[in-house]
């Protein structure tokens, strides 16, 4: 009888085991996936915004690329997968960006436009860095 009760005692710390073990990995593939789609929305979002952003201020190098429509709906498609996997703060900083990137106009020269600009470049960078950090916690 002894060895019986040893043998399910045994059995039984194994399934627990196996149960938990199973639930940890899968936890953390699914922190994986959503990191990697994360990964995956930012990039395609900084790319389109960086694109519109240079042909909304005339410096694109070619005619052959993508037209505003074009990079406006990359750009779009990229924000609402950030709406759905990124924390507020993130989003609210892709949504600073996006309406900041539809006000960019050519400097022609003028120091104004050259300094909005500036800020719509910070505000790419300071997307970035928090996308960053929003990745590396997850």
């Amino acid at each position: 009888m002894g060895n019986v009760l040893s043998v399910a005692i045994g059995a039984g710390m194994g399934l627990i085991g196996a149960v938990f073990g199973s639930w940890f990995t899968a936890r953390r593939q699914d922190r994986m996936w959503l990191r990697e789609q994360k990964l995956k929305a930012g990039v395609g979002f900084n790319t389109s915004v960086a694109a519109l952003f240079d042909y909304l201020r005339g410096t694109q190098l070619g005619d052959d690329g993508a037209g505003a429509n074009e990079l406006a709906n990359r750009m779009q498609e990229a924000r609402s997968a950030l709406y759905l996997l990124c924390a507020e703060d993130t989003v609210d900083l892709a949504d600073a960006l996006a309406r900041r990137v539809w006000s960019t106009r050519p400097t022609d020269g003028r120091d104004d436009r050259r300094a909005e600009n500036r800020e719509t470049l910070d505000l790419l960078r300071r997307f970035t860095r928090q996308l960053r950090q929003e990745i590396a916690r997850s």
